[in-house]
């Protein structure tokens, strides 16, 4: 049966769920009208990854670097000014490189990068071919270390000493 609202001069096949021809229809609404709005404004942004800044000696070594052996995109960057390279990696988090450090100086490797690789074996064939030392994470052998989830590794540094993992996860 159509109904018509004649306070909204809506059409609705059944009953007006506003005029209230249907209370426990109307109620439904309310209710989940009122639990679309709690559930919104009691979620809170969580702050989430845009990138991490890299300041290092010489601006075009690092920046090939991260071009041709870690396979990144290179992507505009808004200063113009031959101080800043930025390069993607992931969809939305960038990497900059930011030149002007004066020396290079020894990472920990505890603190390092990470990338995922479709293979780590594959990925090793590449750093071979241009003669990029990588190694486990105490750099004994080129062989993959597999940690405990099965995960492979290999761990790199860059041109000022900043240490890369690259993985196989799949996540």
């Amino acid at each position: 049966m159509l109904f018509k609202c004649t306070a909204l001069r809506l059409s609705f096949k059944h009953e007006c769920l506003l005029c209230g021809k249907y209370r426990h229809m109307k109620k439904l609404v309310i209710l989940f009208f009122f639990a679309c709005l709690i559930s919104v404004s009691t979620v809170k942004a969580q702050p989430h990854f845009n990138h991490l800044a890299l300041y290092v000696v010489d601006l075009g070594k690092s920046t090939a670097f991260y071009k041709d052996v870690m396979q990144l995109q290179q992507i505009p960057e808004p200063f113009h000014d031959n101080k800043h390279s930025w390069f993607r990696i992931s969809e939305h988090g960038q990497l900059h490189i930011i030149s002007g450090a004066g020396q290079t100086v020894p990472h920990d490797i505890n603190i390092h990068l990470s990338f995922s690789v479709p293979s780590v074996e594959e990925f090793s064939k590449h750093l071979d071919a241009l003669n990029i030392k990588y190694g486990n994470w105490n750099q004994s052998t080129k062989a993959p270390q597999v940690r405990a989830d099965g995960i492979k590794q290999i761990y790199l540094q860059d041109p000022d000493g900043y240490w890369i993992e690259v993985n196989d996860d799949k996540f």
